[in-house]
């Protein structure tokens, strides 16, 4: 028997790959599938179905890369509206079998009014493993918001249907695997539990403490945050991304032909704060490696081509974060990275940046810094900066007449990374004298402006 979850990097996506004898199936994979054949080929068995629980939102399904390099037929849901341009559709009830293994779809409509989860049942025929996709995850249950504001209620009323109606009367032994977990932008406050059950998920998620429909739909639902590329996430996953076969492969620049190239191009600059603060292409956009999953969808678009600057001569892993997103556009990256940039004579451009204590000695001097603090509106509420003001990163290209001109601006974020991103957004937009502050509330000593 074969159990394996993987989970790609930054998106905090997890998919299934399940097996027994000489078959298998993957739930939600990734789009650089191969690691589903080489791990199911390694256990001597051959993938026959890949099963979707919905339209994701957040990545790029994987269905038709697995289909291509296997032949398992892909399978999504028949019980939405939605008209799919490949594969095939499951409804509620119905059962596929890998050697001595069902799994049984089960309509859970909520996150998406389409959703399917998947009860898996053991080799003796009992319930052993529910995927929830995006119904329920490990403290938290799916977003309701994808449909407008109109049909929240709506929505968050099936939502609470799926979850006491489906999914917490199949066990509490049964073991719930969902399709995020804490970090992702489909829930609103995942727990850290790797895994968990639905006995836990009954005692310990705070949303399944409203038992009472009326009281769930009011704390439950509500409308978040949406990154601008979901909706490019929405057309590839019902239409079908082009099949890649593999990671495509991103040519090495040289500075002058980087230069020539990029030019009214983007520049995504994945280095970290300090280096890139120290020096940068002119215009670039910084994300540092760790959060461009995160962060590319926010700011990075389709339309134009995007060139890398790394932190490392190999922009391997960064294509693999970005091509999970649809990014197919990365045109190429600079090699060598600013060091060739510099010797080969090129103009670049710096950020200053402060620690956070000198920060703190100035507010207690009786300065009076501009601080733009670019948390979001949960930190903040946590510890606040009384003198701040606050615009939250994502929202900062929306609201930059909210940033004054003509004055120093410090940017804080509570480690300076969040800040740098802030920063170059704000350079590139002509502001001019930015002040990135490097550490965060664990560094704020300040006596006259006390964190509250």
């Amino acid at each position: 028997m074969l159990f394996e979850r993987l989970e790609s990097e930054g998106l905090v996506h997890y998919s299934y790959l399940i097996g027994d004898g000489d078959e298998a199936l993957v739930i939600d994979p990734r789009r650089d599938a191969r690691v589903y054949v080489e791990r199911a080929t390694r256990a001597g068995m051959r993938i026959k179905y890949v099963l979707e629980t919905h339209r994701n939102e957040d990545y790029v399904i994987g269905s038709l890369e697995l289909a291509d390099l296997t032949g398992a037929t892909a399978l999504h849901s028949g019980e939405s509206d939605l008209s799919y341009g490949y594969g095939e559709s499951i409804v509620d009830g119905e059962t596929v079998s890998v050697g001595r293994l069902d799994l049984k779809a089960l309509h859970t409509p909520g996150h998406t009014l389409g959703h399917m989860s998947y009860l898996l049942h053991d080799a003796d025929g009992e319930p052993w493993v529910v995927f929830t996709g995006d119904t329920l995850f490990a403290g938290d249950v799916g977003r309701t918001d994808f449909y407008g504001e109109d049909r929240l209620e709506e929505v968050t009323g099936l939502l609470y249907d799926s979850l006491f109606e489906k999914i917490l009367p199949l066990g509490d032994e049964v073991i719930v695997c969902p399709a995020h977990g804490a970090g992702s932008v489909c829930g609103t406050a995942i727990s850290e539990r790797v895994w968990t059950t639905i006995g836990l998920e009954r005692k310990q998620n705070p949303k399944l403490q409203y038992e009472e429909k009326d009281a769930f739909v009011d704390h439950v639902g509500g409308m978040l945050e949406y990154p601008p590329y979901f909706r490019m996430m929405e057309v590839l996953n019902l239409q079908g991304p082009p099949v890649i076969g593999s990671l495509p492969a991103v040519p090495a620049l040289a500075p002058y032909e980087f230069a020539a190239q990029s030019t009214d191009a983007q520049v995504l600059d994945t280095r970290m704060n300090t280096n890139f603060g120290a020096a940068h292409v002119p215009g670039a956009l910084s994300i540092w490696e760790g959060s461009v999953s995160s962060f590319a969808g926010w700011f990075v678009t389709y339309n134009t081509p995007v060139f890398l600057v790394t932190e490392t001569n190999d922009a391997t892993q960064v294509v693999r974060y970005l091509m999970r997103m649809g990014y197919d556009n990365v045109a190429g990256f600079l090699a060598g990275g600013m060091h060739a940039w510099h010797k080969a004579g090129l103009t670049s451009e710096s950020i200053r940046t402060i620690t956070v204590q000198d920060l703190c000695r100035q507010l207690d001097l009786g300065e009076e810094p501009w601080i733009l603090d670019v948390r979001s509106q949960e930190e903040v509420e946590q510890n606040e900066i009384p003198t701040a003001h606050h615009v939250h990163l994502t929202q900062l290209p929306q609201k930059m007449d909210d940033v004054l001109q003509g004055q120093r601006i410090y940017i804080f974020c509570g480690s300076g990374l969040r800040s740098m991103t802030a920063a170059s957004l704000l350079q590139r937009a002509g502001y001019d004298d930015l002040t990135v502050v490097l550490g965060g509330l664990a560094g704020w000593s300040s006596v006259t402006c006390p964190l509250t």
